[in-house]
């Protein structure tokens, strides 16, 4: 996965958290868990804000 996998990560993360509301992440925070996801494999410098608003939308989607 790479940053650009914008959906993939967010499911992901709602099936490893999924009693994390995604709203209350800090971004600092949700970085180091999208790097620490396997399969991840990019560099922390291509990640910004709106990449990790993006994850936590689908985050948020997913939940239901």
């Amino acid at each position: 996965m790479k940053w650009t996998d914008v959906r993939e990560i967010g499911i992901a993360l709602a099936e490893q958290r999924p009693e994390v509301d995604p709203l209350t992440v800090r971004f600092t925070d949700l970085l180091a868990w999208v790097m620490e996801l396997p399969g991840f494999a990019d560099k922390e410098e291509r990640c910004n804000e709106k990449i990790l608003e993006a994850i936590q939308m689908v985050w948020l989607d997913e939940r239901g």
